[in-house]
């Protein structure tokens, strides 16, 4: 149902064969045969970390355009989703240590400044729905607003 390559240059950086011995070793290989397999889902979770502005359905989207015209099986957004909560993060986390090479060693060239290890901090954000779990397992991000004028002190 995929054929190699069709996922472009995800896979020239992160190849079939890194994928499915990841998914060997963790153990997170489909039992059997699925609409989605775990190695697709796997590129579906990479796809969806460089478009974050978009749910699954919309990121497979993008990953299946150029396959309008061969007859594949209808993919739902709830598809998508039970094919990500079965892939587990066990996969994704062995698949970043591949990935990202090894830390740094404490006389490593280039991994410190005056003393201080260098370190570089992603930034990315994640959209949650507003709900009474998240809130109380999380701190509500402080408002942006600036305070009354009352508060305000001058400078």
């Amino acid at each position: 149902m995929f054929a190699p390559g069709h996922l472009g240059e995800l896979t020239w950086i992160v190849p079939f064969e890194m994928v499915d011995a990841v998914l060997a070793e963790t153990g997170a290989g489909q039992r059997r045969l699925r609409k989605l397999p775990a190695r697709v889902v796997v590129y579906l979770l990479l796809a969806a970390a460089l478009f974050e502005e978009c749910g699954y359905l919309a990121v497979w989207r993008k990953l299946t355009a150029a396959l309008d015209s061969l007859p594949l099986s209808k993919i739902t957004g709830a598809g998508l989703w039970d094919a990500r909560t079965r892939l587990v993060v066990r996969p994704m986390r062995a698949l970043f240590d591949l990935l990202r090479g090894p830390a740094s060693a404490i006389r490593t060239d280039g991994a410190r400044w005056k003393g201080l290890l260098t370190v570089a901090i992603d930034g990315t954000c994640l959209d949650v729905p507003d709900s009474p779990a998240h809130r109380a397992r999380w701190a509500r991000a402080p408002a942006s607003t600036p305070p009354p004028p009352a508060v305000r002190r001058s400078a």
